[in-house]
């Protein structure tokens, strides 16, 4: 699960002594000193119990402004603290309480509670405020998934807590799942997210808990967004090109859209069993099961 770090009480930092501290020694999470670095940050902002609220004024003022000529800046669960930084940001996350009228409105959902899954980057966050969002923890084993819908998880269940004010967790990339819910009361944490131009490539998966399995990849770039949209339109260059991209793309997760996208969309039934049990013999163990899962389901 992800690991409670423990750090010295401090005196209190400002947002931009925060951001200058960042820019000075946050190179990345997986070390204990990048830990003890960041930490300190994060130590020294909680600190600072007023902060937030000055952060919170601008950012209104910002989104009313933006609101105003027809933009939208800020989300209604995240405020960015400061610009982003090469390789890393700083942001606070509004957790609205169980009995919440966002809560209620909106539904769970659109909080992400409730919806099991882990992340395809490091962070660091501290509960700033509040009781704490209280999740389930897990931990899985990355490197045995492959990475389709379906697939066998192997989640090992850890404890379920809190994230309450001063608790500060590490969140390992790709190994710590965690199903999210809502707190007793509104709730903010502070959290350091760690950056890199490849993660996009990399999945974040939500699971299905109760069958242990992958129930669907949340990370879909524009690409694959592309992909469905190209094919979906009875276009003979987007099967082409989807059929091309099944075969020789050198990203995985770009190949498994392609299989969707082809399975699902403009093929006739004889010509999607064939595809499929071609698959079934394919290089990349991912697109071979998901390939056999297709099958499996049309036969059930």
């Amino acid at each position: 699960m992800a690991l409670d770090i423990a750090y010295r009480v401090q005196e209190p930092l400002t947002l931009d002594e925060a951001l200058s501290l960042g820019d000075a020694n946050l190179k990345g999470l997986e070390r204990e000193q990048e830990r003890e670095n960041a930490a300190h940050i994060l130590a020294g902002l909680y600190a600072n119990r007023d902060f937030l609220a000055d952060a919170a004024i601008d950012a209104l003022k910002l989104t009313y402004a933006d609101e105003t000529q027809g933009r939208r800046k800020y989300g209604p669960q995240v405020i960015t603290l400061g610009a982003a930084r090469p390789g890393w940001f700083l942001r606070a996350n509004i957790w609205p309480g169980v009995n919440d009228y966002a809560v209620r409105a909106s539904g769970k959902d659109a909080f992400f509670y409730g919806l099991p899954h882990d992340h395809n980057f490091d962070f660091l966050t501290i509960g700033y405020h509040g009781p704490g969002y209280i999740s389930d923890y897990y931990e899985q084993d990355y490197e045995a998934i492959i990475g389709y819908k379906g697939e066998p998880a192997g989640l090992r269940f850890i404890e379920r807590s809190a994230l309450f004010e001063g608790r500060m967790l590490y969140y390992r990339k790709h190994r710590d799942v965690h199903c999210q819910h809502a707190p007793d009361a509104l709730s903010i944490s502070l959290n350091i997210m760690m950056t890199a131009p490849e993660q996009y490539w990399f999945d974040q998966c939500r699971y299905d808990v109760k069958r242990n399995v992958v129930e669907t990849i949340l990370s879909q770039g524009a690409n694959e967004a592309m992909l469905h949209i190209a094919v979906a339109a009875c276009d003979e260059n987007g099967r082409d090109l989807a059929t091309e991209i099944l075969w020789n793309h050198p990203s995985q997760r770009m190949q498994l859209a392609a299989l969707q996208a082809l399975s699902e969309n403009s093929l006739s039934q004889m010509e999607k069993d064939k595809l499929l049990d071609q698959c079934r013999r394919h290089g990349s163990a991912a697109i071979a099961a998901a390939a056999s899962l297709y099958i499996n389901q049309h036969e059930q």
